[in-house]
């Protein structure tokens, strides 16, 4: 008998591992199959067992498929269908390998570290470029529409080991056209912590919050501590009622006047003293760093990524390896190939899943015993101070 934990059959899918968990779904990492040996990974969305009969949860669940399939932007996580197997409902969608920023911190926090403040400017950057996008996004009649994301926080923004940024989750997102969502005034939606002021106060929510909302993360990552964040929830919500922010080099000297400019702008209480646009905000991070020294790109990010977290990195590839020996039988079970059956996916144009999985080993250097500081030419990007941290492996999925 093999030792390899066997995946379970999903529809078309096989889901590998489960990813993670909220109060709505649980999210995991699968594999798609096509003809002529076509394979890709993915990540499964699908409502949590106890809310499936609920149908208020049915319908955010739905429309956060049909607004977010609408959003074609390199900053925002594709999604590719919206399906029901037996009596789920999935949303399957690009997955991305790499971490989500509240690991990331959680991470570099337990290495004794802090995210460099040009990283964080392009971090930044690259989710304001997505949330433009999204905030201009038009219909297929030419009418804006109109979406807020309404939840823009650590765990729904993802960071690549290829140096790629993706905002995902528009499970609560405010657009032209919602139902019953729009008709429950009162009812607080979104993370207490990441709300703007006017979330709070039954104020008029525009696209405007979510720029506030990405001051608060970016606030946090430039000092490594929660912004707003009180003892119970109410003091949690009177202070961001409150909005009254240091600027983060009070709490990080590394921190330049620049980038204190940048972000307590997105966190003005009044959403008229605030960026009017998303993209206004991404066009002063990116000021900051084209004036801070070298240019930094997607490709530096990932340098970086992989110099940190390369670990994991290589214990993601030996399991997505491991994975490979299953395909998706006629009957809907998972088989296992013999060693002799293995074969590598073929890449077929398809016009959902658009490339082949990723093959290959990685770049070279991972598999040296000292890897590179890809970074040290970029200011406030050296050597890590400690080793990388090893995260503790998940348990396998059964």
């Amino acid at each position: 008998m093999s030792s390899v934990q066997r995946p379970v059959p999903f529809g078309k899918y096989l889901l590998l591992d489960r990813i993670s968990v909220g109060g709505m779904a649980e999210v995991f990492k699968g594999r798609a199959f096509g003809v002529e040996g076509f394979a890709r990974l993915v990540a499964i969305k699908r409502i949590l067992p106890h809310l499936a009969e609920d149908r208020r949860f049915v319908e955010m669940f739905i429309t956060e498929a049909k607004v977010a399939v609408q959003l074609s932007h390199a900053n925002i996580a594709q999604v590719y269908e919206l399906g029901r197997h037996d009596d789920d409902h999935y949303i399957a969608m690009e997955y991305v390998s790499g971490k989500d920023l509240l690991s990331l911190h959680h991470a570099l926090k337990r290495g004794g570290d802090h995210l460099p403040p040009a990283l964080t400017a392009y971090i930044g950057a690259k989710v304001a470029e997505g949330l433009d996008y999204a905030h201009r996004k038009r219909g297929s009649d030419g009418d804006p529409l109109g979406i807020v994301h309404r939840d823009v926080s650590p765990q729904n923004v993802l960071v690549s080991y290829d140096g790629a940024v993706k905002l995902i989750d528009f499970g609560i997102a405010k657009a032209r056209g919602r139902s019953y969502e729009e008709t429950q005034h009162g009812v607080l939606k979104g993370k207490f912590g990441y709300m703007s002021p006017e979330q709070i106060t039954d104020g008029e929510v525009d696209h405007r919050s979510d720029i506030f909302a990405l001051g608060t993360v970016v606030h946090e990552l430039l000092t490594g501590k929660r912004l707003f964040f009180g003892d119970n929830d109410f003091l949690t919500l009177e202070l961001v009622r409150k909005a009254d922010v240091a600027p983060p080099s009070a709490t990080n000297p590394a921190v330049p006047p620049e980038l204190d400019a940048v972000v307590l702008k997105a966190l003005a209480r009044d959403p008229k003293d605030r960026y009017s646009l998303a993209s206004e905000m991404a066009e002063d991070l990116g000021r900051y760093l084209h004036l801070s020294g070298p240019g930094l790109s997607s490709k530096g990010l990932g340098d970086w990524m992989r110099t940190r977290f390369g670990e994991d990195l290589a214990a993601e590839k030996r399991k997505d390896e491991a994975a490979r020996r299953f395909v998706l039988g006629p009957d809907g079970a998972a088989l296992e190939l013999e060693p002799d059956d293995e074969e590598e996916p073929t890449a077929l144009w398809n016009p959902v899943f658009d490339e082949a999985e990723p093959t290959g080993r990685g770049p070279r250097w991972l598999q040296a015993e000292t890897a590179p500081d890809p970074l040290a030419s970029l200011p406030g990007l050296g050597a890590p101070r400690s080793p990388p941290p090893t995260r503790k492996p998940r348990p396998a999925f059964a």
